[in-house]
């Protein structure tokens, strides 16, 4: 397939972009552009601008925005040319949770950070945090029960968060089967606070609004919930190669060390971000097995090949090639990170239309996985097409769960492991009957969310 950029010129810059055409696109309304039928239906609404096209210019009050659909303008703007798009979501959406992060922050100080980070996720840490992984796993097949209701998305969240913590931060978070409140509350109010079919993500956080009063609430908590486990570990020795450790002693090339913020924020950034994400690729990859017994099938002969009666292992997963499978399929289909956003730093020339400095620049995953242009009956579940040679047919970032370039999750090796051996533990002892909708209503927030609880009822094998 040629790329649509080599056929427009893709390395048009601010000087060469005069008499450019913009991109095609709806017209809106004209004071509020695009914003009633954007809220009616946010993912509805990315359907309807695909039909003028790969590259798409919509508005809402105070915003403008190109929309791209294809995988080769991904590539571009996240890989060979990210110093031109940069990542400004908190300035595009009002959001102010852990602005000192390694998610919101940018520049040197996301260099810095980002390397100062990268000893925790090296290939023999991952190898570590393995048999964490399987002993949560573990305790919470053993808290279920056959007959039993339960909330996927739920025990989910208490699994990769205690996950998480213990591996990362070598930090007990909360009591088996029992939430860490702050924790979750700040992962909901987030969610709500930009969530984009709420006409108040648009609005500044200062706005007294019932959304706003809860998200201030619950990111007051969080920071308080980050401030004590901090003073927990400074308390006990951060001589450790976990994460938090590494963060309390880093030191940058000059000597600086990393602000109280700086700490905080990054605490806050993993302990969100690092658990919702996989709980939510685990809700909905059980959610997809509960009705594909033939898939469950094909899984769990695979693992009483490789795995025998054996618990699996960071050793058994390079055989668990189905496993995997299924995990990308099911992160196909649910992306738990939907759409990333960039802004143009300057005019840039994308498949012959210019796209103006400080434009936002949407990339949404949920739309391109399912483009039927690279995938074969794309609605449906099929693992297999990850192992029949297909995928090195389509384009490289007609996939991108975890982003793409400098800027891709930090933790893709982990949360592919964490998921993987999860799913190795518990899909060898339950049976999921879905009780739930079996295509849920999910939010348009800061990750693919199930609007309501995603509820099974166990059955012992």
């Amino acid at each position: 397939m040629s790329s649509p950029d080599q056929a427009s010129g893709r390395n048009g810059t601010a000087e060469t972009t005069t008499g450019t055409p913009l991109p095609p696109g709806p017209s809106g309304d004209p004071v509020v552009g695009c914003l009633r039928p954007f809220l009616r239906d946010p993912f509805s609404f990315y359907d309807d601008l695909a039909e003028f096209g790969d590259v798409v210019r919509w508005q809402l009050p105070g915003r403008r925005f190109t929309t791209l659909f294809h995988p080769d303008h991904v590539e571009r703007v996240l890989v060979a040319e990210s110093d031109r798009f940069e990542r400004n979501v908190a300035g595009d959406f009002q959001v102010d949770f852990a602005p000192e992060g390694l998610l919101l922050n940018r520049g040197e100080q996301w260099r810095t950070q980002r390397t100062l980070m990268q000893p925790a996720f090296t290939m023999d840490r991952i190898r570590s945090y393995a048999n964490p992984m399987v002993e949560y796993a573990d305790r919470t097949a053993r808290r279920w029960d056959d007959g039993q209701e339960v909330a996927l998305n739920r025990d989910f969240s208490n699994l990769t968060l205690r996950i998480l913590t213990k591996t990362l931060f070598d930090l007990e978070v909360g009591a088996d089967g029992d939430d860490d409140e702050a924790v979750v509350a700040a992962a909901r109010a987030i969610n709500e606070r930009v969530d984009v079919s709420r006409l108040t993500s648009f609005l500044p956080t200062w706005i007294p609004t019932p959304t706003n009063r809860r998200y201030r609430r619950a990111l007051a908590d969080y920071r308080e919930r980050a401030d004590g486990l901090i003073e927990e570990r400074r308390h006990d020795g951060a001589g450790g190669e976990d994460l938090l450790s590494i963060l309390l002693r880093a030191e940058g090339p000059d000597g600086a060390t990393l602000s109280e913020e700086e700490i905080r924020d990054n605490l806050m950034t993993f302990m969100f971000a690092g658990h919702e994400t996989t709980s939510l690729g685990l809700t909905y990859a059980f959610l997809l097995l509960s009705q594909h017994d033939d898939v469950l099938d094909r899984l769990r002969r695979e693992h009483e090949e490789v795995l025998g009666d054996e618990s699996p292992s960071f050793d058994h997963v390079p055989a668990l090639e189905y496993t995997e499978a299924v995990v990308s399929e099911s992160m196909r289909l649910h992306p738990p990170a939907h759409i990333i956003t960039r802004r143009a730093k300057e005019d840039a020339v994308i498949d012959g239309y210019r796209i103006p400095e400080g434009t936002i620049v949407t990339l949404p995953q949920f739309r391109i996985h399912v483009d039927d242009r690279f995938y074969d009956d794309p609605d449906a579940f099929r693992p297999e097409r990850w192992l029949d040679g297909s995928a090195d047919e389509r384009p490289e970032y007609a996939y991108f769960p975890f982003g793409a370039g400098p800027r891709h999750c930090i933790g893709m090796r982990f949360a592919m492991l964490e998921m993987q051996l999860v799913v190795a533990v518990l899909a060898r002892r339950f049976d999921f009957e879905l009780l739930s909708d079996p295509d849920p209503d999910v939010t348009a927030g800061g990750t693919h969310r199930p609007v309501e609880d995603v509820r099974v009822r166990l059955h012992d094998r």
